[in-house]
């Protein structure tokens, strides 16, 4: 490093997206989804839904029908939301390594913070799920966002959570684009996971400054991850 630059300043906070980071929910959420489309009578495939996941139903929604009045919107959204948790939600897991990851982080004094598009009902459960609930300092739902990602207000809130670290301080965990590039407009980095389904080149091209496969992968990597390295 060159002497000249200043050593970047260490993590105090790691935000962490939910389904598809910590849970493996996203195909479960891509299939509530087109059944929901379908109730409404409109055939799109899970291809073109699972590039949206990660979106909440504010944003999905509209990019996968353009046309659709708020009112149809609405309905689609509240079908889905009660489908979901009565015949999905059940079936999510949590990936290898959450509770070791986060006994690392919580360890090192980095305050843990949920940030989800989904919402409070299905954050409370994956993070029941994930075992680790005793670690995370606080959760933020769409419940608590004016709009989901790929805006920012979900990590905005979380980041206020993780008070009184700040931007640079603080890095995002996710695996979706929508993750990455609604963490960039708070001048946040993110660590893309693999786990979600998505490329490396869209986590990338998105912004992602670091890619693992999950959270054992990263735990397995922590001592050379930029939890550790300051520069």
């Amino acid at each position: 490093m060159n002497d000249s630059q200043p050593a970047a300043a260490p993590i105090r906070a790691a935000l962490f997206d939910v389904d598809g980071t910590l849970v493996d929910t996203n195909d479960l959420h891509a299939a509530a989804w087109r059944a929901a489309f379908a109730h409404f009578g409109y055939d799109i495939g899970l291809d073109a839904i699972g590039e949206q996941i990660g979106k909440g139903g504010d944003n999905l929604i509209p990019a996968l029908l353009p046309d659709l009045e708020e009112a149809g919107r609405d309905a689609i959204e509240a079908y889905r939301s009660d489908l979901f948790r009565r015949d999905y939600l059940p079936r999510s897991t949590a990936f290898q390594g959450v509770r070791g990851l986060f006994e690392r982080l919580y360890a090192d004094g980095v305050t843990i913070v949920l940030a989800s598009s989904s919402g409070a009902e299905e954050v409370a459960f994956n993070l029941g799920v994930t075992g680790a609930s005793d670690l995370v300092a606080a959760t933020i739902s769409a419940d608590e966002a004016e709009r989901s990602k790929p805006c920012p207000d979900i990590f905005a809130a979380a980041l206020a959570k993780a008070a009184p670290a700040g931007a640079d301080e603080a890095i995002v965990v996710g695996d979706t684009p929508w993750d990455v590039k609604a963490a960039a407009k708070l001048g946040l980095r993110t660590i893309g996971f693999r786990s979600g389904g998505f490329a490396d080149d869209e986590l990338r091209g998105a912004g992602a400054v670091a890619l693992y496969d999950g959270p054992e992968d990263l735990l397995r990597s922590y001592d050379s991850s930029l939890f550790v390295r300051r520069g």
